[in-house]
């Protein structure tokens, strides 16, 4: 299927299944291969990286735990355009190496506020994981340590990623047809 209609908006293919894997195939072994030895958590940032996470945690080596959180941004019914807080964060996290998984890294707003807040807990590092990266809408000075693959600044839905609640069921990325 290489054109599909998500409520009022057309999407077509951009990033095969095929291609994820590798993608992801390739980060893990590379966590596997720099994070051996050390004390690892594996922190996954909802609702968008639970594909990315499940898939590169089945080929995660180390012994290590994940946990996922959950970033509030809302007050009622309306977005507040900040983040408020993590909700979900019950692992003592204090010494050890994070790596923060995401769905995708645009701006860099939110990440760079969780990063803030997860520096509170005192862990022994920070690293960040993301699976796509829009390197042209980035404007923060933070590293972004693994990047399964960079994509331009498009909308984009699948593999986790959703057009106002749709799409993340999709085994695939599709891109906004202009």
């Amino acid at each position: 299927m290489n054109k599909i209609k998500i409520l009022d908006k057309e999407f077509e293919v951009s990033i095969k299944e095929n291609e994820i894997q590798a993608a992801v195939n390739k980060m893990a072994v590379r966590l596997n291969n720099e994070l051996k030895g050390k004390e690892v958590i594996f922190i996954g940032i909802l609702n968008g990286s639970f594909m990315f996470a499940s898939d590169l945690f089945k080929q995660i080596t180390l012994d290590c735990r994940i946990t996922f959180v959950k970033v509030a941004s809302y007050q009622g019914t309306i977005s507040t355009g900040t983040v408020k807080s993590l909700i979900g964060i019950n692992e003592n996290i204090k010494g050890k190496v994070v790596v923060v998984l995401e769905d995708i890294v645009d701006s860099g707003e939110t990440l760079e506020n969780i990063i803030s807040q997860l520096k509170g807990y005192e862990p022994e590092t920070i690293l960040i994981a993301t699976f796509l990266f829009k390197p042209n809408a980035f404007k923060k000075s933070f590293k972004i340590d693994y990047v399964a693959i960079e994509i331009p600044n498009d909308f984009i839905v699948g593999y986790g990623l959703d057009y106002d609640g749709f799409g993340r069921n999709l085994p695939e990325i599709y891109t906004l047809v202009k």
